[in-house]
């Protein structure tokens, strides 16, 4: 199951009813519903913010995977990557005033697992179910 949508910030919108529609579909217990659509909504932002640079040409695509004993979110973006390994720490002082920089950090500590593919083009948040 996924959905593909064009580069806009409103678009955001379109996320959070797909993930309201798959988690009654596929049971996501409250106790993460909200580390899910915190996560998801996030990586779908950063792809197109930072990865397609708001360019509406450009697709990101959010594609679910599922089985017995998780569920997997899979958000891809056409841009460049990023370097996902030497992101500043927002929790360092220096870097708590900073307005940018705390998108990842949230979904690393939301979901169960983060896995970055494709030079940071591809996200891969797990949750278990």
């Amino acid at each position: 199951m996924f959905v593909k949508i064009p580069s806009i910030k409103e678009n955001v919108s379109v996320v959070e009813s797909f993930i309201e529609n798959v988690g009654e579909k596929i049971r996501i217990e409250e106790s993460i519903y909200g580390n899910v659509l915190v996560s998801v909504t996030e990586a779908v932002n950063n792809a197109i913010v930072h990865g397609n640079k708001e360019d509406k040409n450009k697709k990101v695509k959010l594609a679910l995977k599922q089985n017995k004993k998780s569920v997997r979110f899979v958000v891809e973006d056409e841009g460049v990557g990023f370097d996902f390994d030497n992101l500043p720490d927002p929790t360092n002082p220096k870097n708590i005033e900073k307005v940018k920089g705390r998108g990842i950090f949230l979904i690393r500590s939301l979901s169960d697992k983060t896995t970055f593919k494709h030079g940071g083009r591809t996200v891969e948040m797990l949750f278990k179910l």
